[in-house]
């Protein structure tokens, strides 16, 4: 029996490289955008939780003491 799982241990359990989803340049196209889109929103958060935080703690942050 274990010889059994040894033999066949390549064959089924390692998918073969062509076995993948084939997207048409259609769809990379559309991957691509939407992948821009969700980094220039992600930026766009980061700024705003920057602004936000520059502003609650006022131009003097610098000459507080710690």
């Amino acid at each position: 029996m274990v010889a059994d799982l040894e033999r066949n241990r390549g064959s089924e359990a390692m998918p073969s490289v062509d076995d993948g989803i084939r997207l048409t340049p259609e769809q990379l196209r559309r991957r691509r955008a939407r992948s821009i889109a969700i980094g220039l929103a992600l930026g766009a958060l980061v700024i705003l939780f920057w602004a936000v935080t520059i502003v609650k703690l006022g131009g003097n942050v610098a000459n507080r003491s710690l």
